[in-house]
């Protein structure tokens, strides 16, 4: 087991772990980078009407996807640098250990389940 600390907090991450974490963070900063590419090109304009209420909704659709996208990419490559600095794995607010199915469903995640449903409570 490699374990990292962090303030006294210690994460029970293998680098087998560490090393799948990282393959699927660069995946989806992979996977994002493309979406954000195919989404900057705009939809080819179309005559009045119906056509043209239709591009723009789906110029509108694309530019709320591109957000998102932009999103999760800032969160995955947050979550590569605090891997490279040694803090990952470990919560923003509590500094205990995030657990590792967590990060399995949600590698970029900043905070523990209970610290989130906190956050998400209060907002």
């Amino acid at each position: 087991m490699n374990r990292q600390t962090h303030d006294g907090s210690t994460t029970a991450l293998s680098a087998e772990d560490l090393a799948a974490l990282r393959e699927n963070l660069n995946e989806q900063r992979l996977f994002r980078r493309e979406q954000l590419r195919r989404l900057a090109s705009p939809p080819a304009p179309r005559a009045g009407g119906v056509a043209a209420r239709q591009t723009a909704a789906r110029a509108e659709v694309g530019a709320k996807l591109a957000a998102s996208a932009r999103m999760v990419l800032t969160d995955v490559e947050a979550a590569l640098k605090r891997m490279d600095e040694g803090s990952y794995g470990i919560c923003r607010l509590c500094r205990r250990t995030i657990d590792l199915e967590r990060l399995k469903i949600v590698p970029q995640a900043r905070y523990c389940a209970r610290c989130q449903q906190a956050k998400e409570f209060a907002s």
